[in-house]
């Protein structure tokens, strides 16, 4: 299944490929993303939460 983003920052759309049926256990309710999609990547998991793109999370996440 995809899911699609727009990142908030620069716009531009994206999408993670994310298996149903984890994407489905996070959906309904398991308390932690990496818990419920342990085979994608934290810039996949974040870009599911947020919506930015891996170029912004690089942009934030160096800043810190």
């Amino acid at each position: 299944m995809l899911v699609k983003c727009i990142c908030p920052m620069c716009g531009r759309t994206h999408s993670v490929t994310v298996n149903m049926e984890e994407y489905n256990k996070w959906a309904r309710g398991m308390a932690h993303i990496q818990d419920a999609m342990p085979r994608l990547s934290a810039t996949e998991r974040e870009q599911i939460l947020s919506g930015l793109c891996p170029t912004c999370q690089n942009k934030i996440f160096e800043e810190v």
